[in-house]
């Protein structure tokens, strides 16, 4: 049974307030491509389908597209709703599409059926679990104690009442204890939404979703795929990837991933204004419409950096200093003594602790000069 693991599309998102649409149309054909190479048993997508509960028209009409052509393969897809999506809009017209062979995962209500599938080697079942919170479970088994999501995930797996002598799949969003986040995930406060891992300990293979990097929670059947496509700069060293999980007779489960390429790559890059400059001139040409994150080193602003630098690197997305300034943490230690000292004087106090560093002789005239003007006029 070979199975492609997608998860976290987040159709829709803008990052750094560049809409992503054309790229994620882009990867999309890409997935297309693999799928056709592949010839799959079945696709598992892992939530997060949309980056908002309530999408535009424009992120649904490209899922729309992408699962319409997956239906022209004849190819079984599982979808299940992530914590940005509505569980109520993924699961509308689950009944219908179900006879098609796109099965939406429905609003959680204490029980889940599997979906079977069957190859060489006997049957398969697809659990399809959308991300919850302990209240979600909580209402279905008011007389347990669930007050984690470890407590509402082991309430959830136990309710399937799972035949560990079959192959079983579970494809649910969670986060699992231990799995490295990225920035452009959603952060709970204090880790509340941990769940141990052992609470996966009767399924041959976990379709994870909600961490952005792929990577394995303590062996290599319990797995994040990652997102398509780098969604920040936090991922920049990322390989993007989709999995393929195969599964063969009772225990004897592997997986393998195939690479991504985007439309547009996600660099960072660091020096002063000059020499990025003057690299413009001998980098290749792809890179300077790549997603740029820049750190300028010059110890003075330059003017409309952002501006002149998009002339060079035409989607740079993000611009910041590092210099003897912005590595100051110098604060404040006391109460000033303000009715000793001159407003000149204040002024160049402030000046220092917020640089690092005293006002230019040509500075320092400057506010002398305003100074005894706005005196003059009050």
């Amino acid at each position: 049974m070979k199975l492609i693991h997608l998860s976290d599309l987040h159709l829709g998102k803008r990052v750094n307030e560049y809409s992503m649409l054309e790229d994620q149309e882009y990867i999309l054909l890409k997935i297309l491509n693999i799928i056709d190479d592949e010839q799959p048993d079945g696709v598992m997508i892992a939530g997060d389908v949309y980056d908002k509960s309530v999408p535009s028209a424009e992120a649904v009409s490209l899922f729309d597209d992408f699962l319409v052509r997956l239906a022209e393969r004849k190819i079984p897809v599982f979808v299940i709703s992530g914590n940005h999506d509505s569980p109520e809009r993924i699961a509308f017209g689950s009944r219908i599409m179900n006879a098609g062979g796109i099965y939406m995962s429905p609003v959680y209500h204490g029980k889940i059926e599997p979906v079977r599938l069957y190859d060489a080697y006997g049957e398969v079942n697809i659990y399809m679990l959308p991300f919850i919170k302990p209240a979600h479970v909580r209402r279905f088994h008011e007389e347990d104690e669930i007050q984690s999501y470890t407590d509402a995930l082991r309430t959830a797996v136990s309710d399937m009442n799972i035949d560990t002598g079959k192959r079983n799949v579970l494809i649910t969003h969670q986060f699992v204890t231990g799995a490295l986040r990225s920035e452009s995930e959603e952060v709970s406060v204090g880790g509340a939404d941990n769940v141990d891992a052992d609470v996966f300990a009767d399924f041959d293979y976990v379709a994870l979703g909600h961490i952005h990097s792929p990577q394995n929670c303590g062996s290599p059947r319990i797995r994040y795929c990652g997102t398509p496509l780098k969604y920040s700069f936090s991922e920049a060293k990322d390989q993007k990837s989709v999995t393929v999980a195969e599964l063969k007779e009772k225990g004897d489960v592997t997986y393998r991933t195939v690479p991504l390429v985007p439309r547009y790559d996600m660099k960072e890059l660091r020096g002063t204004y000059e020499e990025l400059t003057l690299r413009s001139y001998y980098i290749n040409t792809t890179w300077q419409e790549d997603y740029t994150h820049i750190t300028l080193t010059d110890e003075e602003d330059i003017p409309d950096a952002i501006g002149k630098l998009r002339t060079v690197y035409h989607h740079l997305m993000k611009l910041d200093y590092d210099n003897t300034r912005t590595r100051s943490n110098a604060q404040i230690q006391g109460e000033a003594e303000v009715e000793t000292k001159t407003p000149y004087e204040l002024f160049a106090d402030f000046y220092e602790l917020q640089n690092n560093q005293p006002m230019s002789e040509e500075q320092s005239g400057y506010i002398k000069e305003l100074i005894e003007q706005i005196w003059e006029e009050a």
